[in-house]
Parts: structure tokens; sequence; C-alpha cells
């Protein structure tokens, strides 16, 4: 008997994961550079080989199955997979040793991670890394897919199969406009502010942050009036300088020539912010042990 993974081809998951994505056979089968009838029999192939149904079809839509929803997960991984096995034997092949694909906040890359990324590369030059800035909900999700080796993010709240270590601390840092009322001289706490619109990086973002911010303002009588929201330093930075708000952003991301604003380091306030480096307990990546070794002191 001819075991189902002999029948399978790398072409079937891709042309599923592309049907499942659009739900559409003729948007599918055009992303494909195939034809719509090519596209339907080998779909049709898969779901004979596998023994069960991946689409719902009626005459207006196509829909994913429940069987269909967890072989899209499966798939996804068998792909991600596959992409890093070639990666990384290229790489070996051309004489390195590995390679570590690192997720950051943009705040990360202000002080703490390029000295981080100068010692991993003296220390070990033969392994190359690969650098994706992205916000804290979207490296968790990559990491618990093994997409990125390791994140570095603001939050501690974390999926069951992901770790992470504490690895920098920082001051809260107020950003105004250049002629805002308040400065270093005269500003006492956050009270001050309570009737000011706010700037803030999204919750659904960055919830241990925007928590902080919550807490700090609630402590001092108010709940602060977010009047628009940002992943992006410089697109705060740029808001606050047109008036439309003040900001609260982690000291690092403080850029004291670009911009018309002031800034005012909350130094005296119990809340600072963290930086986390998280990664998937179950990746066997040897050059992302490496890396660990380096941030906890190795």
């Amino acid at each position: 008997m001819i075991s189902i993974t002999n029948q399978l081809e790398i072409r079937h998951f891709e042309y599923f994961l592309v049907l499942a994505e659009t739900l559409h056979y003729g948007k599918a089968a055009e992303r494909l550079f195939i034809t719509q009838s090519a596209l339907s029999q080998q779909i049709q192939r898969l779901e004979m080989v596998l023994g069960h149904e991946l689409f719902v079809r009626t005459n207006r839509k196509v829909s994913l199955s429940h069987a269909g929803e967890l072989l899209k997960e499966e798939a996804e991984a068998i792909l991600t997979q596959l992409k890093r096995s070639m990666e990384q034997w290229q790489f070996r092949v051309e004489g390195g040793e590995g390679i570590v694909r690192i997720g950051f906040v943009g705040s990360a890359m202000q002080v703490y991670l390029p000295k981080i990324l100068k010692e991993f590369t003296a220390k070990y030059p033969k392994i190359r890394f690969y650098l994706k800035e992205l916000n804290n909900k979207d490296q968790l999700h990559a990491l618990d897919k093994k997409e990125l080796d390791i994140g570095f993010v603001r939050a501690n709240i974390l999926m069951a199969n992901l770790q992470s270590l504490p690895v920098f601390k920082e001051n809260l840092t107020l950003v105004l406009p250049e002629n805002h009322a308040i400065t270093e001289q005269n500003f006492v706490d956050m009270g001050q502010l309570a009737e000011e619109s706010y700037i803030l990086f999204p919750n659904e973002s960055s919830q241990m942050f925007y928590g902080q911010i919550m807490t700090l303002c609630k402590e001092h009588g108010f709940i602060p009036r977010i009047s628009h929201q940002s992943i992006h330093g410089p697109t705060i930075f740029k808001l606050v300088e047109s008036g439309l708000g003040i900001s609260i952003v982690p000291n690092s991301l403080v850029d004291r020539y670009n911009y018309k604003v002031k800034y005012i380091e909350l130094k005296n306030i119990a809340h600072k912010t963290e930086l986390f480096a998280a990664w998937n307990k179950y990746n066997d990546n040897t050059a992302l042990a490496y890396l660990l070794g380096i941030l906890k002191g190795g």
C-alpha cells in the first residue's frame, strides 16, 4: 500500500494554500499561472489522497472545510520549514554555519540591539542573521509558527510554547510640541496633562506598553483621551510636531534632531518599559542557541 506522504508533492500544498487564501478558483489559478481546470484537478487529487473534502463548494462561494482549516496550519508549517531548511543548506554549502531570523520592535534597534548584533557577528562570523521589523503581536505570531527564531518585543504575556528573557529596561519619555507650555522646569506630574489628546501605540499591537500608559494616567486621576494611534515612532513624532496631541514613548525612541518636538524623560516614576527576547522553546536551531548564550551573558 502506498503511503499518503509518497503521493503528495510540494505543489499540492502550494496550490492548496493559494486557494485557501483567495477562496476563488479563478483568482488562485491566475496567481499560480495555471488554468482553472488544472487547479481543480490538483485539489481533487489532494482530497482523494487525503481522504477528506478540503473545500466546501457552492454555486456562490468556496470555503474551507474543517479538514481544510486543519490542513492549512500544517501546510504552512511544512512550506515554512522547507524554505528554512533549503536556505540553511545552501548557506552551509557555501561555508556558513547557520541562519537566525530576528524580529524586533523599532525602539529595540535604537539602543539595545545594534551592540548585541555586533557582538554576535564578531563571535560567530559564519552565522548569518536576517532582520524584520514587526509589532509585538506579529512577532509572537511568527515565533509561534517558527517563521522567526527570536523576537525582541515589549510583551511578557506569551503563548505556552514561547519563552522570554528580560534584556533591557528604560524610562518612559513624554513627547510634546516644541511650543507646549509644559517644560522640564515646570513639569510636576502627569496630572498636568490630563486634558491633552494622546497619540499612542495601539493596544492590540503592544498590550503591555499600552497598559503601562493607562495605569500611569489612572494613578494621576484620568483616562487619556486617545486621538490617534501609530506603531511607528517617526509617525508619532510628526503628529505631535503638527499639534495633534502628545505622546509617551520608550526613551530609546527619542530623536532630538529631526522633529520640532521636546522630550521630558520620566526619571522619577516607578513605571519603566521593558524589552524582552522571546523564542519558541521547540525551536532547535543551533544558531539561535548561540545568540541566546550572548543574551544570557554566556
